[in-house]
């Protein structure tokens, strides 16, 4: 990669950071030891939470959801079709029928409206989602009020998927504090926190928090009280359910636990560089992503639109600025139109302002360590192409 290339988004990994990792490999664990069960702690008292339980992914977090809330066969669970494919995917794991709602033109994510509307048929049908997997795209917290009144109302569990939304808030409070059953978040490469791959699913339930960390190892107990013979030793174990090797090691732990220590900077860094794309972009042929009052996002995305009038289409535009080294991407092509989908039933019309969205959308790059020069270069480039 060419030395002037800027990523649409980066990791930043301190001398702190590598020697978190190097202590952890000279120690006696390298998995299943104490820095997995602190990395939790200290995730837990930061988002407010009475459990935190890492994972492999946060796709694994998403599937485990499902099952501690008990989808299988004959299950009806809605999501967001502005979303990566897990946040579906994780409820036809567990033989469960998928179903979406549309976005709100301004927050992107579900619409309060469609929802609404949506439930009141289904309700009428007989055909009530028994878990919702609300997404907070780009980082933005999704009306999660709201959602959680109509969760009261129609009887439905809220599994959120906050993938892009550590360190976001909603009403003054951490994602993952309220509102929802369970909420999880992913520390990939490019997400706010990072443990190269992995995940947390964070919960207020104690029995849904015990659900999940029997299932993501293997379903395999030595707690007394969940086994069903007397125990024949300090050896002895009994699996009691089936589950996975969903853990998270003690090596990624170490990496996520020295970096949990930046989280706020690195979100407020991320935050002072979309306040001054919004500035460097208020005259461009573009929509910029809306801010509210009652949320604070984690900016794991810039996203624009580009609209109509714009002075090139968002195809020619996205070759031009990877022509020119700048890592833009694209977030997300709706779910329900990929052909796995299509074949279930899903048409690209059923969701309009989803594909009109993505239609529209660019991902420009948004990272911590990025300079102002970088920022400039970005700008410039995309006003030459676009305006």
């Amino acid at each position: 990669m060419a030395d002037d290339f800027i990523p649409y988004s980066r990791q930043e990994i301190s001398e702190a950071d590598i020697a978190a990792v190097t202590d952890l490999l000279r120690s006696d664990f390298l998995t299943q030891g104490p820095t997995g069960p602190a990395f939790e702690a200290a995730f837990a008292k930061r988002h407010q939470v009475a459990h935190a339980i890492g994972v492999a992914s946060a796709t694994a977090g998403l599937h485990l959801g499902c099952l501690a809330l008990g989808v299988g066969p004959g299950s009806v669970v809605w999501t967001c079709p502005n979303s990566f494919v897990s946040s579906a995917n994780c409820a036809l794991f567990c033989g469960a029928e998928v179903d979406f709602v549309d976005i709100d033109p301004a927050t992107r994510n579900i619409s309060v409206e469609a929802f609404t509307a949506k439930l009141e048929a289904a309700d009428r049908q007989g055909r009530l989602p028994q878990v919702v997997i609300p997404v907070d795209f780009a980082g933005l917290p999704c009306d999660l009020a709201e959602i959680r009144a109509l969760a009261d109302r129609y009887g439905f569990a809220i599994l959120e998927d906050a993938s892009h939304a550590t360190g976001a808030s909603y009403h003054g409070r951490p994602i993952g504090s309220a509102h929802a059953d369970l909420t999880v978040f992913s520390f990939h490469a490019v997400k706010i926190v990072t443990t190269a791959e992995g995940g947390m699913v964070v919960t207020q339930n104690d029995a849904l928090a015990e659900k999940i960390r029997l299932l993501r190892s293997h379903g395999v107990t030595r707690d007394g009280a969940l086994m069903q013979r007397v125990s024949e030793g300090a050896w002895y174990y009994e699996m009691v359910d089936l589950g996975w090797n969903y853990r998270l090691t003690d090596l990624q732990s170490a990496l996520g636990l020295s970096q949990l220590e930046r989280m706020d900077e690195w979100r407020e860094r991320r935050e002072a560089h979309a306040d001054r794309y919004d500035a460097l972009l208020a005259d461009g042929p573009f929509k910029r992503p809306a801010r509210f009052n009652d949320r604070v996002s984690s900016w794991h995305l810039y996203a624009l639109e580009v609209m109509d009038h714009a002075r090139a289409s968002r195809a020619a535009i996205f070759a031009g600025l990877r022509e020119a080294g700048i890592g833009v991407n694209v977030h997300y092509i709706p779910i329900h139109t990929q052909p796995y989908y299509e074949k279930l039933g899903f048409k690209r019309g059923d969701f309009p302002n989803a594909v009109a969205y993505y239609d529209r959308a660019l991902s420009i790059p948004l990272f911590p360590a990025m300079t102002t020069g970088q920022q400039d270069r970005v700008v410039d480039t995309l006003l030459k192409l676009a305006a």
